[in-house]
């Protein structure tokens, strides 16, 4: 009696690009994904008009209006960094996602991709949205005194705290734990460093929170200890999560 082998050694390899489409797309299929996204835009632009309305004239100009921006994404971009690891698993679409792309390193690789797309659309957003509260503002110098390291570091940032978000998701697998995690652990880190006096020594070189703090002036001149600190908080709570997140992926049963 013959049997039948099925060769797939010629089948042609999923392009890279197909898979961060895939990513990019599973966010806003869900309506969870679509209210998400709409409220880093709706509350970023709330914020600014709040701030427009009880602010003076003077006071409207293009930096102030970055600056508010921050905060808002900084708590709402997390979120979709956890949701872009966790929705699979939590709707038990894993299977199908590593089966169809059997290289988990090439999936996280995807979702690392959409997260910094994301990202880069969420400061894009910002942008604009503070252009036109400025240009409405009618403040003569609304565009003054501007600066291409302020964009960058803007931009970092927005990176930054949304991959931090997604490291979370990798390591707990599980959304609501995760989002908890996130908002828990910095902020018990940052009263805990606050309180303890014998710890302000070694504040900024393990809270991110302050080691970030410079990068939030108006006038940006990090010194060379400055860099060294926030390079080992990122390295604490961003890159050390992510890679324990990405080792967790890697050995995860998919039931």
């Amino acid at each position: 009696m013959s049997t039948m082998t099925l060769d797939v050694s010629g089948t042609t390899r999923t392009p890279f690009s197909r898979l961060v489409g895939v990513e990019l797309r599973k966010s806003w299929d869900t309506r969870a994904g679509r209210w998400l996204l709409g409220a880093i835009v709706l509350v970023t632009l709330a914020i600014m008009v709040i701030f427009f309305a009880v602010a003076d004239a003077d006071d409207r100009v293009f930096g102030n209006f970055i600056g508010i921006a921050a905060t808002p994404q900084g708590f709402l971009l997390p979120v979709l960094g956890i949701l872009l690891v966790t929705s699979e698993w939590s709707q038990r679409t894993a299977m199908v996602t590593f089966a169809l792309e059997p290289s988990r390193t090439k999936v996280i690789g995807a979702k690392v991709m959409a997260a910094l797309i994301f990202g880069a659309g969420a400061f894009i957003a910002a942008i604009v949205l503070a252009a036109l509260c400025t240009l409405v503002g009618g403040s003569g110098g609304g565009f003054d005194n501007l600066e291409f390291g302020d964009f960058g570091t803007f931009f970092l940032l927005q990176e930054f705290t949304i991959l931090q978000g997604l490291a979370y998701g990798l390591i707990l697998l599980n959304t609501p734990a995760a989002i908890v995690l996130f908002f828990v652990l910095p902020t018990a880190s940052s009263i805990i460093f606050d309180l303890v006096s014998w710890l302000d020594d070694i504040k900024a070189w393990l809270d991110l929170g302050t080691a970030q703090m410079p990068l939030f002036e108006s006038e940006i001149n990090l010194t060379g200890q400055e860099w060294a600190q926030l390079g080992t908080t990122t390295l604490i709570w961003i890159i050390i999560p992510f890679v324990l997140g990405w080792i967790r992926v890697m050995r995860a049963e998919v039931k």
